[in-house]
């Protein structure tokens, strides 16, 4: 028998305290993972997500944590490249053990995770996509766009009900949009909604997505001479779409529609005075019936950190919605006390979350239960100027009437004159 020392057994006591204490001081991290367009075309968008859930992490992880373990964000950058996509999910889902799944960012990028999603059995809360679930109807995927169940019409609904009001009535259509997913499922629903108003679509194309000389795109679109023109296209696309339209001087009554790249501040200052008398589709703006609790205080401090981030100066059209997956999951794995994948799903299926962007609750195929889409109008812009679009001010909401705060300049050519 080996007999110790005091000294030694006092050492040997004082090391199996630490062993057991060591779980409790160092517990695993729940992993949120989630791939995002930092690089490429969906950068603008997928790096004021970033800084979104970033900003969540930091918050959930001063309060300490979900389930008192602490909040670890893992990022993939999928290059604004569709094919990346599953792999990354792949990774996240065998290699990381993520427990619990967000993103990516738009409509292009979430079909093509869909499938890895559902075979793993996973929980997804998407990024600003619409019409993932039309097909799949997977009962545990959930959309962070409040296009509800408007689906791809929502981009089209409010254009059309505008355009059907004034008078005299427009009466032609022509609708461009690049040939990807998010695009034609905007010009799809744009395809709807104009019949329910009687309106006569007389042009219907689309683009290459590596599409860069818009000139000739819009020629032909100016040929058709259509009293409406609605377009559906990404970032780099909006650009290229607004800078042919103004150099051919294209001057339908109405001029608009999906145009992501005007949701971006650096493209809406640098396009400036080209884009006015532009009516888009938005998910969220800066408005005083948009306020939401803890809304102002997430923008200042996200703005003050954009600079240093090189992101978006002001960022309502990404980062409310970023922020808001956060929330939803908290909310939810607090609530159950569960990480469980079927758990998570029907909770978020049967209860109402408290948000940045309000209070939402899931309806069908993980849609919001109630569409909350709005359409504004470009008014009044000046050259390179930032800060005219921190308020809302220069562009007003027009759709839905609750939430109204402005009139439609119309036509188009009175409102590219307006001072």
């Amino acid at each position: 028998m080996v007999k110790l020392s005091r000294r030694a057994l006092g050492g040997a006591a004082v090391a199996v305290l630490l062993l057991a204490a060591a779980p409790a001081q160092a517990a695993d991290p729940i992993k949120v993972g989630m791939s995002l367009a930092l690089t490429g075309a969906g950068a603008p968008a997928g790096k004021m997500l970033q800084a979104a859930i970033e900003l969540w992490r930091d918050d959930i992880n001063a309060k300490g944590g979900l389930l008192g373990r602490p909040v670890e964000v893992i990022i993939y950058d999928d290059q604004s490249n569709p094919s990346q996509v599953p792999g990354l999910y792949t990774k996240l889902i065998s290699v990381d053990k993520a427990d619990l799944l967000v993103g990516p960012y738009g409509t292009n990028y979430v079909a093509p995770a869909m499938p890895t999603i559902i075979q793993n059995k996973k929980m997804l809360i998407s990024y600003t996509a619409i019409g993932i679930n039309d097909n799949y109807h997977y009962d545990k995927y959930f959309s962070m766009v409040p296009v509800g169940s408007d689906g791809v019409n929502a981009f089209s609904k409010g254009f059309f009900e505008l355009a059907a009001r004034q008078n005299p009535k427009p009466q032609t259509v022509a609708i461009i949009a690049a040939d990807a997913e998010f695009a034609q499922g905007a010009a799809q629903g744009a395809r709807e909604e104009l019949k329910k108003h009687g309106f006569k679509l007389i042009f219907d194309k689309s683009y290459p997505p590596n599409t860069t000389d818009f000139t000739p795109v819009m020629r032909a679109v100016q040929a058709a001479n259509a009293d409406i023109v609605y377009a559906g296209a990404y970032p780099p696309d909006s650009v290229g779409l607004v800078r042919a339209a103004n150099e051919i001087g294209l001057n339908p009554k109405m001029f608009g529609g999906a145009l992501i790249g005007q949701l971006v501040t650096p493209i809406k200052a640098n396009l400036g005075p080209m884009q006015n008398g532009l009516v888009i589709a938005e998910s969220f703006v800066p408005a005083p019936k948009l306020n939401f609790p803890g809304l102002d205080d997430l923008m200042k401090r996200y703005q003050a950190k954009a600079g240093e981030l090189k992101t978006d100066q002001i960022g309502y059209a990404f980062v409310p919605f970023g922020y808001t997956n956060g929330q939803i999951l908290d909310q939810a794995v607090t609530a159950t006390k569960s990480l469980d994948q079927d758990v998570l799903a029907k909770y978020l299926h049967s209860h109402t979350f408290k948000t940045v962007v309000g209070d939402i609750s899931f309806g069908k195929d993980g849609e919001w239960a109630k569409p909350r889409m709005v359409l504004t109008q470009f008014q009044n812009i000046a050259p390179n100027n930032v800060d005219q679009f921190r308020n809302g001010e220069h562009q007003p909401i027009l759709w839905p009437p609750e939430y109204k705060s402005g009139e439609m300049i119309y036509p188009y050519e009175k409102a590219r004159a307006a001072k």
